[in-house]
């Protein structure tokens, strides 16, 4: 038994040696005018940064690594090339002007090949493939049609005042359950009721919570060391292929599941207008050798608005409660603008033009707390130079959007909640930069549902503010519970559990709420 240890041992080192050795090589022969790389973290021999590279809320320590290292800075885990940038500019130049270089996507041996996350065209590595989902899914979120989801989206904005007012304690359930069944509504024309007999608001939930789990690069050795994929779910340290057997249950049942109830209820004539029946529809026939694929973009393509409408928004608006719980004056000043706009009604879309201070709130919450810290790393087609530094190719390039959004030489008091930063002489002040040049990706991997992620935030963030007051939570003894402003780890951030104390403002606002049934 020794002597096999030792002799596994030995192999498993002169692989890692080898596999060290043909790097150097590599590196020396691709970069022939010995450019340097960027400054970073140096490691070591074979390991390289390996344990190094932060796990819980990265993007903070690389944010403390900027000020090292510069804006700019290079590390190494077990031969695999990173760079972490952290301003704009740099962003704009490789992720923008050199997207062609910069589109592709690493392996994500994890998600995509032990979870079956390859439905998710975020992911796709770059090609045919790619645009193919992109472009399909683009039809039905690019700005000139997003108007058509308003009608779902109010109504969705005032069936959560509703549930609201009946369990205020339940505000995190609620925000989830809104913008669930805003997007299941839109994608596939599925009511999810309260009570989700259907199971589809919970297979979103612990989808996208495996997600923000495996997102990040380093959340799991194998990515790192792909082979690993190989190991037997049985045998000790393989507790990672426990999990991506469920998770990849999961992820099937999320991308198949309404997509097949749309397929049944077409057939049998009871399908509602929505998404997937128009793509549906469209597919060639039953016979055509296009057909399988097709309908494989087309499930995908709702598959993706199902994901990003159930989740990303969600973090935001718990952000939001968070925010109107630590910042009473900014809710008062957001309060009087709605008071004076709408005179006693809800709002409405055509009302977002009078309401500047509201608009600078769903900017300031996409800021103030971000849902992607960390852009998913682009991979480097070629090799590249930028500022005199070499970029090896296969590089994963990551964007650290939390450091670009919280600049303080652009934000001022950047941990500070204040939507005032935007706003000059009453407008939105169109100088300031604006939080969506990193808060939804960058280049052509850019968020393509984000014209009805900043519609939802308007419809929701108007309704609640017209009606409630949102303060921290009381104790037995009637003292606020102090809230403290943390983000959970992961690709996907949300606000640590807190509690707040939300109240109809008026008896007046209770009616309009409770009457908002009668409206629908």
């Amino acid at each position: 038994m020794a002597l096999f240890s030792n002799t596994t041992t030995l192999y498993s080192g002169g692989l890692l040696l080898a596999w060290y050795i043909y790097g150097k090589i590599k590196e020396r022969r691709e970069n022939p005018a010995g450019l340097p790389l960027p400054p970073g973290p140096k490691g070591y021999p074979i390991i390289d940064s390996l344990f190094d590279i932060p796990t819980n809320k990265p993007w903070l320590v690389y944010n403390e690594w900027t000020k090292k290292y510069g804006d700019m800075f290079y590390f190494k885990a077990l031969g695999q090339p990173f760079i972490v940038i952290s301003s704009v500019d740099a962003a704009y130049e490789l992720f923008e002007r050199r997207s062609s270089n910069y589109s592709d996507r690493a392996r994500m041996t994890m998600l995509n090949e032990l979870m079956d996350w390859t439905w998710n065209f975020a992911f796709q590595q770059y090609g045919n493939r790619w645009r193919r989902h992109r472009r399909t899914f683009h039809d039905y979120f690019h700005p000139n049609v997003v108007d058509r989801y308003n009608d779902i989206q109010t109504e969705a904005s005032r069936a959560f005042l509703r549930r609201l007012l009946a369990s205020p304690d339940d505000f995190m359930l609620h925000i989830r359950h809104a913008f669930t069944t805003t997007i299941m509504k839109i994608a596939y024309g599925i009511t999810i009721t309260d009570e989700d007999e259907s199971g589809y608001a919970k297979t979103a939930e612990i989808a996208l919570a495996s997600l923000a789990a495996v997102g990040n690069p380093g959340s799991f050795l194998v990515d790192l060391f792909p082979l690993m994929k190989h190991i037997p779910e049985w045998l000790p340290g393989a507790g990672f292929q426990k999990k991506a057997s469920y998770w990849r249950y999961i992820s099937n049942l999320f991308a198949n599941g309404p997509w097949n109830e749309v397929k049944g209820q077409l057939k049998e004539g009871t399908a509602q207008p929505s998404m997937a029946t128009t793509l549906l529809e469209k597919l060639p026939d039953e016979n055509s050798p296009e057909r399988a694929d097709e309908e494989v973009t087309a499930r995908n393509a709702c598959a993706v608005s199902f994901a990003g409408g159930a989740d990303t928004t969600v973090s935001t608006i718990q952000g939001f409660f968070m925010a109107m719980a630590l910042y009473p004056e900014v809710q008062r000043k957001a309060q009087e603008e709605l008071d004076r706009v709408l005179n006693g009604r809800f709002p409405e879309f055509n009302d977002r033009p009078s309401l500047p201070y509201i608009n600078a709130m769903v900017k300031e919450s996409m800021r103030w707390q971000l849902v992607t810290p960390l852009a998913v790393p682009h991979k480097a087609t070629e090799a590249d130079e930028y500022n005199g530094y070499y970029i090896p190719k296969g590089t994963l390039v990551i964007g650290n959007a939390w450091a670009m959004l919280h600049d303080p030489e652009v934000y001022k008091d950047p941990m500070v909640y204040n939507p005032e930063r935007f706003l000059k002489n009453g407008e939105i002040d169109k100088s300031v930069r604006d939080p969506a040049i990193a808060s939804f990706g960058f280049g052509r991997r850019i968020c393509p549902g984000r014209f009805l992620a900043d519609n939802s935030l308007f419809i929701l963030i108007s309704h609640i503010l017209s009606v409630y007051n949102i303060s921290p939570a009381l104790d037995k003894n009637d003292k606020e519970i102090k809230i403290i402003p943390e983000m959970t780890s992961g690709l996907l951030s949300y606000p640590e559990p807190f509690k707040c104390r939300i109240i109809a403002r008026t008896k007046k606002a209770e009616e309009m709420i409770r009457d908002s049934e009668l409206m629908a």
